[in-house]
């Protein structure tokens, strides 16, 4: 059996293994370790008095930002005219 370089994938490429591989822990760790070595953005703190309004814009722009990361994935396998 094959050593597998969970280093050399994509955080992408990576979590697509460890979901089709669930039985595969030391992907499940190398997933999260990777995840977890990222920087925390703090929003607000709990004695924010605009914490609410903090929290839900944050949400809005993590969801533009998929919206748009998924609308240019789309956009790349549409075909140009070149492929017609």
């Amino acid at each position: 059996m094959s050593q597998i370089n969970y280093d050399s994938m994509s955080d992408i490429e990576l979590k697509q293994y460890f979901l089709k591989h669930r039985g595969d822990q030391a992907a499940f760790q190398a997933y999260l370790d990777r995840i977890n070595q990222r920087p925390r953005r703090i929003v607000a703190s709990p004695d924010d008095p605009d914490f609410d309004e903090k929290v839900q814009a944050a949400i809005r722009q993590k969801l533009e930002a998929a919206r748009s990361s998924s609308q240019q994935a789309n956009t790349a396998l549409e075909p140009t005219d070149s492929d017609l």
